[in-house]
């Protein structure tokens, strides 16, 4: 039986989608700080498969080149609420200026949105990363009572930032 064939449905978005990162160190901070700028207006999402992309649709022979976006019910950018996890407390925005990926004159008129986000506490382990160490750590005894904080903090944030659905990059 061949799949392909089958009608797929795919529901529409509906309600905020939480974005949870590991780590939100460079490249986390320039994600955060550009999807923001979007939303703002500073910039266009290049790039960005979901906002600027198209789809070829049908035949070769039809011209029908829909942006990806406009084609798949996906989220809205500004229905997106954003979080994570670091071994540094440091909010997005001072993360963001240490990494020194982004100029201060880019993250300057996104500053007070990206000092609202603060990472969580992190599940840490020096015997996979020796040559890191950080102070915003999680205590914990075994994996297991990691992986259980790690699950609490998600439904926290899931209700603290009244989010429908997670998702971790």
């Amino acid at each position: 039986m061949n799949n392909l064939k089958k009608p797929v449905e795919i529901k529409s978005p509906s309600g905020k989608l939480g974005v949870l990162l590991p780590g939100m160190g460079a490249v986390a901070t320039t994600f955060i700080a550009g999807v923001l700028g979007i939303k703002r207006g500073l910039g266009l999402p290049i790039g960005s498969l979901t906002q600027m992309a198209t789809i070829r649709i049908g035949k070769r022979s039809l011209s029908n080149f829909p942006k990806i976006s406009d084609y798949v019910p996906l989220v809205k950018l500004d229905q997106l609420e954003f979080g994570g996890w670091d071994i540094f407390d440091d909010s997005c925005y001072k993360a963001a200026l240490k990494a020194g990926v982004l100029e201060q004159t880019i993250l300057s008129p996104l500053k007070v949105e990206l000092d609202q986000i603060i990472p969580m506490k992190a599940v840490f382990d020096r015997n996979y990363v020796k040559k890191l160490d950080g102070t915003n750590v999680k205590k914990i005894k075994t994996k297991m009572d990691g992986a259980k904080m790690l699950m609490e903090d998600i439904e926290l944030f899931k209700d603290e930032k009244k989010v429908d659905r997670l998702v971790a990059v």
